[in-house]
């Protein structure tokens, strides 16, 4: 029987510090993780002393020399005295022997070669551990147990695979995605660009990219509006006491941006809308004929990022949500999950994105991790459950994947390169409505807890647009290029005619570049290509003398010379499809 890839990963992972040991004898070792296309192993070396890129070739060849010489994964039970022993000059293992201690777990090591380690288990068989489908990748900080107050420590990544063919299969992957890595793109694109002087993590949108938001958000909205929702506003900061009571701020607190008046009140910058949005709720008393209330809000958030988190627009500090929130009773809950999921998959085809569902509850083991008790998140759950068995799905198992205050439909795709991201995302919260008392009256005039639904498309615009520029490689649809034609006369004789185009078109309310500058006809082209903009109109003698325009797709090449009127129409269905 083979190995599990993660096994095999994880064996790596003692490989690496093997061979760190014999490497950098003075160099403590701390954890070694399996993680999606590898490992990694954190490591303290004596300042000065630590591996950079450059290294890591001399690092994998000492792991390939060790490799033959192990025959497997020998556990020893040992006493926790005998394992302070055996790592006394270790802080890092000491305080993992002291955790395993305190939770009265075993404490174990295995031992390969003469490289022993504190570790719980599963690893590879040896067999299963190929020396040419391994390989280190980089070298970057990280925190002790992710804790910035700890020590810095180096931790070395590494891929590794069942096969060489599936390591350069990823390579290969990884590759494609240099190429189309929205961080690169978008400012040659010219969507968006970044500043020192506003701060990491804060993107500036140029006209092109607001074109690109707008477009967006209103498409977002045209699927909400003609299911009832309406459009509410909210401020960008709040009192403390919002947060306080929507249990916000005891589990955030440290990724918010406070402010204090010069009257010594406490401020948060809004991290996201849903208390806000309780607030515009509570401002009357309801009938339960009056229900469902839809609220929706395209408004940015803010979240205190730390600085080796951030990564172009995927995550950032300030982030624009297409939020929308329902108030509503539980009897109403089941209509309202379903006509979110028709506007997610309304939404998501006009990209090409394929969607699975995940039904992200709670952890059973870890209770203090969540509001409510446990019957309100078991009822919670099964309704979400029944949704999903009335669409006659396979959803994905998402234990521990819920939000704090309730569980969760998330919808998962997989992009050009075959990488998964969640997208949109419905959430049932029975417990922020009970925090804040939110209420209405019921047939028998009496007082009945709502219940809230939250509700958000993209999740944000700048993490979705960074998807859809990697999955397209910046060919953004038709219908979304903030360009959509270029019109380019050959000569400066041939402007007249190209105006009257350009004017044509825009009448039609496509977006268009009258390109009339003075650089040559080249590199008007050629721009246009860079810019992505998918169709170019070519104007000449021969296309005036015919009575026609030359037309060049992005996607298709070159198109040939047609009327002016079928261009039109041509170009106009295109638009209207969202294809």
């Amino acid at each position: 029987m083979s190995s599990s890839i993660e096994h095999i990963r994880h064996s790596f992972a003692h490989l690496l510090a093997a061979a760190v040991g014999e490497l950098y004898p003075d160099a403590k070792n701390t954890i070694g993780p399996a993680i999606d296309n590898g490992f990694y192993y954190d490591f303290e070396f004596r300042e000065g002393k630590a591996p950079s890129d450059k290294d890591l070739k001399d690092i994998e060849k000492r792991m390939r020399k060790i490799l033959p010489t192990w025959k497997g994964f020998e556990k020893i039970s040992v006493t926790a005295d005998e394992a302070k022993r055996r790592f006394a000059e270790n802080p890092y293992k000491i305080e993992l022997i002291n955790e395993i201690v305190s939770k009265g777990e075993e404490v174990t090591l295995y031992q390969s070669g003469d490289f022993i380690d504190l570790c719980r288990g599963g690893h590879a068989e040896i067999r299963d551990m190929k020396s040419d489908a391994f390989k280190l990748s980089r070298v970057a900080g990280a925190y002790w147990r992710g804790d910035e107050k700890k020590t810095m420590l180096t931790r070395i990544y590494g891929l590794a695979f069942a096969s060489k063919e599936e390591l350069e299969s990823y390579e290969a992957m990884i590759a494609e995605a240099k190429k189309r890595d929205h961080k690169i793109l978008g400012p040659e694109l010219d969507l968006f660009t970044f500043s020192d002087l506003v701060g990491p993590g804060l993107p500036l949108w140029t006209p092109r990219g607001t074109t690109v938001r707008n477009l967006l958000d209103e498409f977002v909205w045209s699927l909400r509006s003609m299911r009832g929702y309406e459009r509410v506003e909210i401020p960008h900061i709040t009192k403390k006491d919002l947060y306080v009571t929507s249990g916000h701020w005891e589990k955030y607190q440290n990724d918010l941006f406070k402010i204090t008046t010069r009257e010594g009140h406490e401020f948060a910058m809004k991290p996201m809308n849903c208390p806000h949005h309780t607030q515009i709720f509570a401002r009357k008393p309801w009938s339960y004929r009056e229900l469902p209330q839809r609220y929706a809000n395209t408004t940015t958030c803010y979240r205190d990022e730390q600085s080796g988190e951030l990564s172009g627009l995927s995550r950032v500090r300030a982030f624009a949500q297409d939020d929308a929130h329902v108030f509503c009773r539980m009897s109403q809950v089941k209509d309202e999950f379903l006509k979110i999921w028709d506007i997610v998959h309304e939404f998501y085809p006009a990209f090409g994105f394929d969607l699975k569902v995940r039904l992200s509850r709670h952890d059973p083991d870890h209770p203090e991790k969540y509001l409510g008790d446990t019957a309100l998140w078991a009822f919670s759950e099964k309704l979400l459950a029944d949704i999903i068995a009335e669409k006659k799905v396979d959803a994905i198992d998402g234990k521990g994947e819920a939000a704090f205050y309730g569980p969760k439909l998330d919808f998962m795709t997989k992009d050009a390169l075959g990488r998964e991201w969640q997208v949109a995302t419905i959430q049932l919260d029975l417990n922020m409505p009970k925090r804040f008392g939110l209420e209405c009256t019921n047939e028998k005039g009496e007082r009945e807890g709502v219940v809230m639904i939250h509700a958000a498309i993209m999740g944000s615009i700048e993490r979705f647009l960074s998807i859809l520029i990697e999955h397209t490689a910046g060919n953004l649809p038709f219908w979304l290029s903030p360009t959509q034609v270029k019109v380019v006369p050959v000569r400066e004789h041939h402007e007249d005619k190209a105006r009257e185009v350009a004017k044509a078109l825009e009448t039609r309310g496509l977006r268009v570049d009258l390109d009339l500058s003075a650089q040559g006809f080249g590199k008007k082209v050629r721009e246009a290509k860079t810019l992505k903009i998918p169709y170019t109109i070519i104007i000449g003698d021969k296309d005036i003398e015919a009575q026609a325009v030359t037309l060049e797709s992005r996607d298709h090449g070159q198109v040939g010379q047609l009327t002016l009127d079928s261009v039109l129409t041509r170009l106009s269905q295109e638009n209207t499809r969202r294809a």
